[in-house]
């Protein structure tokens, strides 16, 4: 099935026959559509490819290419048309009459006319403005003021109308819309009109340009439009998630209950839109029962009133409050006499021997450097005006309480939110394959780490995600030793490096089951993307904190509570066994606390500088437990003298994915999923690479019944699994087992990826490659990356043919088993049978020089077959991927030595080839000092 076939039947629900079409001619100049078996399902990629693929097939026969009727000969015209029927009822600007107007015109034989229309959408599409030769006597009077609109380059948004409406009211509806704006206005946006609840559920899921929603009562509930099965499915999940509510015989409340039926439904779906409500009569009344779930109430005569609003809160999506002070900044004309020569270039224009630095980066970077916080800017440490309110904007988008920049990496977020949280003594439940930086956190702070488990991949030498069950054994554990109180926070990795997506709402609740004031950290470093699409949105800590939050305060959840704890415990109060506990899905006490802490590596995923990085909070006890300590924690770790730059670009990341996240992050996935569907069709790339799904990352108890690679089947199938199952894959990461290579994964990465070809990856193990995908890809990028992994298949067999198959090295070299988290020594470690130790003294013991040894490998190995138990002096840490294979205090084991001696990783922290494993020296006890005779001891004299 070709792209636009299977495309195509998102919305219709027809499977075109597998009957020989008239294939289209090769890719010419302006672009063919590209004929890629198995693409995804995604609106965006079908509606642009549709429409220039039909700009292709009729700019052969207007050009006098071809003589033939496209309809009757071009299957792929014909089937783009039917599929562009139905799109455009959910895009703004053109509409499904435009459509049918462009089909009548190549019935009619009418090519150049429906060209000129055709490239007016294309154009529009790719953000183009129109050109103004057009001939506007081929365009009615509606059509010839789009046409005049299409000059415009303003910023475009998109307002869903939900209502059924004429042809006539909508004609209307769009030159009132045109008579209303301005040319002061800073953006325009056009209508999508809808007559059904179900069309406008279709609509924001498939337009990420729709900003905002006006509902009128009037609309139905069914759509008439002939949508594929996995559409409707979507459709009738988001309604089953949103809120519930009672229905009613009475027609009134019948109504309102219809209307906040779909709002729920679709702030559910995309919180971030505007909902308004614009009714006839009795609005008065109908404002305050709707306040909650509408910005807005209208009546219908308000139009001036209702596009003021529309652009005005576009206005406060689009500020940037400290990226506009810098902006003043360096436009107004300052004396320095301050800190920072490079202030306003002043070292570098003068220069005769440094000026390619203002040529190479450009002047505005240096009229922006300052070590100014006054005069419109803002202190970092202590923020009051343009930082203070650029953060409460980012907390608005995350769906945080609070949010904080950190302009030095993820890595000193973690530590922050650690210092503020953990005091000496408390045990802190911890993936042991975090990232260091919370390992060197529980070194600071004087944490007690108690190392959690995730179930390891061995074949692909990498480990994936913590089973809940392991972490609800560990706490019952510490319950059990009467050391519960002790544990304070637990700190998980989602997603991981790989992809493995935790449930955070389910972690936490169940958590809390046992113990109600868990604090919890999510690193969330590869993963600030998800808070922008309906579906990876839910796994994240923000969301999961505000859900969860919301369902313990409703009465079901409170009878669910004591149901459950009747069965938890008996009569007299005695818990019941942990069997019990570990096979029910716990319900949390509503008198649970929620406090959720996340940190966002932002430059990773999004658009910020390097090191470029947010904490965000959703803590029911901060001003009570942690907003000082946070504060003073914030200072301890950030410098007085951070880059405004990278604030800056945190400030221009946070309003660009408020204002086309959504549209971002579906593009990413879409293209990783290409990717995925290359690799899985191409016959060569097949024969030589292979994709991991979620069959093999997440072992079968942990996934549920959901497809191997959910996205691939639709939007409803990966909604499901993202709901159910225990674990899922980030499908913006695609991990490739490179094994019939013959090569290993550091070889492949360095030597033929990046030196060869210039593709840059970041992570790899013994005979997998990590590639990612994220907002900045493009589909040139996907290609070109296609592109090489064929010439690199091609290579590696004509390698091995003339090798001949018994000199084949067929890469499958056997790995040994991922090391656990051995044990602490037993001078660092906590007794009783629990996994904590103290790594502090560990690590400063470490740093001197009299206490440590350098053992090279093999003679550690002869220690450790002997019988001995070496103690590592510090921390040994392979990058990628980032987590500690040793901590302080730690036992070295054989399983750990086997390990280390097969890992291809280049850059090792923490260990030195030449001289080996820094050991601790084992401590000699005291010398016995002999008591001093009567002649010898010291006169003792009295005080004073």
């Amino acid at each position: 099935m070709t792209s636009i076939d299977s495309e195509h039947s998102l919305f219709t629900g027809h499977v075109p026959p597998l009957a020989p079409q008239p294939a289209p001619k090769a890719a010419a100049v302006g672009g063919a559509l590209e004929r890629d078996p198995g693409m995804p399902t995604s609106t965006w990629r079908l509606r642009s490819d549709a429409w220039e693929y039909l700009r292709f097939a009729v700019k052969r026969i207007a050009l006098g290419g071809d003589s033939d009727s496209v309809l009757a000969h071009d299957g792929e015209a014909y089937r783009s048309l039917r599929a562009l029927e139905t799109i455009e009822m959910y895009w703004a600007g053109f509409g499904q009459r435009y459509v049918r107007g462009i089909r009548e015109l190549l019935e009619d034989g009418d090519y150049q006319i429906a060209l000129e229309r055709i490239g007016r959408v294309v154009n529009r599409i790719r953000g183009e403005a129109i050109a103004e030769e057009s001939r506007e006597e081929v365009l009615d009077e509606a059509e010839r003021a789009e046409a005049i609109a299409d000059v415009d380059t303003r910023p475009r948004f998109e307002v869903l109308v939900v209502d059924e409406t004429t042809e006539a009211d909508r004609d209307a509806l769009h030159a009132e819309g045109l008579r209303l704006r301005g040319q002061a206005d800073a953006f325009v946006y056009d209508f999508v009109v809808v007559p059904s609840a179900e069309d406008a559920i279709a609509a924001v899921l498939t337009n990420p340009k729709i900003l905002a929603c006006i509902v009128r009562p009037g609309f139905s509930d069914r759509t008439s439009q002939s949508l594929s099965r996995d559409l409707r499915e979507s459709i009738g999940l988001a309604q089953r998630s949103a809120h519930s509510h009672p229905t009613s015989s009475h027609s009134s409340l019948a109504a309102v209950q219809r209307v906040l039926g779909l709002a729920d439904a679709l702030a559910t779906l995309r919180p971030e839109l505007d909902l308004y409500l614009v009714a006839g009569a009795h609005i008065e009344g109908l404002a305050g029962a709707l306040t909650r779930r509408f910005r807005r109430v209208f009546r219908r005569e308000d139009q001036l009133e209702l596009h003021l609003t529309l652009l005005r809160r576009v206005s406060h999506l689009y500020d940037t409050p400290f990226f506009s002070a810098i902006q003043d900044h360096a436009r107004r004309p300052v004396g320095v006499f301050h800190a920072l020569p490079v202030a306003r270039g002043g070292s570098v224009v003068n220069s005769k021997w440094i000026k390619d630095l203002a040529d190479f980066y450009g002047l505005n970077l240096l009229l922006a450097e300052t070590s100014a916080t006054s005069g419109g800017l803002d202190s970092l440490l202590a923020p009051t005006g343009a930082i203070k309110k650029a953060q409460d904007l980012a907390a608005r988008a995350f769906g945080a309480k609070q949010s904080f920049f950190v302009t030095n990496g993820t890595s000193t977020a973690n530590k922050i939110v650690h210092q503020a949280l953990v005091a000496p003594g408390d045990v802190v439940l911890v993936d042991r394959n975090c990232h260091k930086s919370h390992h060197h956190a529980m070194m600071l702070t004087g944490g007690r780490p108690a190392y959690l488990e995730a179930y390891p991949l061995d074949d692909y030498a990498f480990y994936g995600a913590v089973p809940l069950h392991r972490i609800k054994q560990m706490l019952l554990d510490y319950r059990a030793a009467g050391r519960l109180d002790e544990v304070r926070l637990v700190t998980l990795t989602n997603c991981t490096f790989d992809g493995i997506v935790y449930d955070p709402e389910r972690v936490m609740a169940e958590c809390l089951a046992i113990k109600p004031d868990l604090v919890f950290l999510w690193d969330e470093a590869w993963f600030a993307f998800a808070a922008f699409h309906p579906i990876t949105r839910r796994r994240t800590a923000m969301a999961s904190a505000k859900h969860l939050e919301a369902r313990l305060k409703t009465a079901a959840h409170a009878a669910a509570y004591r149901e459950q704890q009747q069965r938890l415990y008996g009569e007299d109060g005695t818990p019941a066994s942990d069997e019990v506990w570990l096979s029910e899905r716990l319900i949390p006490s509503p008198e649970a606390r929620i406090r959720v802490y996340a940190t966002h590596s932002t430059h990773k995923t999004l658009t910020a500088l390097r090191q470029g990085s947010m904490v965000h909070v959703y803590d029911q006890d901060w001003v009570r437990d942690a907003e000082e300590a946070f504060h003073e924690a914030f200072m301890t770790h950030t410098s007085t003298s951070p880059n405004y730059q990278i604030l800056a670009s945190l400030d221009l990341g946070r309003r660009q994915v408020e204002l086309e996240g959504f549209d971002l992050v579906q593009q990413q996935l879409d293209l990783a999923t290409s990717l995925s569907q290359a690799i899985a069709r191409h016959p060569l790339l097949r024969r030589t690479f292979r994709v991991l799904s979620a069959s093999e990352l997440i072992p079968a108890e942990h996934r549920g019944e959901s497809r191997a690679m959910p996205l691939r089947d639709g939007f409803g199938a990966m909604w499901k699994a993202w709901a159910a199952d225990e674990f899922v894959i980030d499908p913006s990461r695609v991990t490739v087992e490179i094994t019939r290579t013959g090569v290993d994964g550091d070889t492949f990465k360095h030597e033929h990826l990046m030196n060869r070809y210039g593709i840059q990856v970041n992570k790899t193990s013994r005979n997998t490659v990590l590639f990612m995908t994220n907002i900045g890809t493009t589909r040139s990028a996907i290609a070109y990356l296609i592109e090489v992994l064929v010439k690199l298949a091609e290579r590696f067999e004509e390698e091995q043919a003339q090798l001949g198959p018994e000199l084949v090295d067929d890469g499958a070299q056997e790995m040994p088993p991922m090391p656990d988290f051995s044990r602490f020594a037993p001078e660092y470690a906590s007794g009783a049978g629990l996994p904590d130790g103290d790594i502090r003294p560990a690590f400063f013991r470490g740093q001197r020089r009299g206490s440590v040894e350098h053992v090279k490998l093999d003679e550690l190995r002869e220690r450790v077959a002997a019988g001995d138990a070496p103690v590592s002096g510090g921390f040994v840490t392979p990058y990628p991927p980032g987590f500690p294979v040793l901590v302080p205090g730690q036992v070295v084991t054989a399983e750990v030595l086997d390990f280390m001696a097969v890992l291809d990783t280049r850059e090792i922290h923490g260990y030195d080839p030449r001289r080996g494993y820094r050991i601790l020296k084992a401590e000699r006890p005291p010398a016995v000092q002999p008591e001093a005779s009567p002649e010898t001891r010291p006169e003792t004299r009295p005080e004073g």
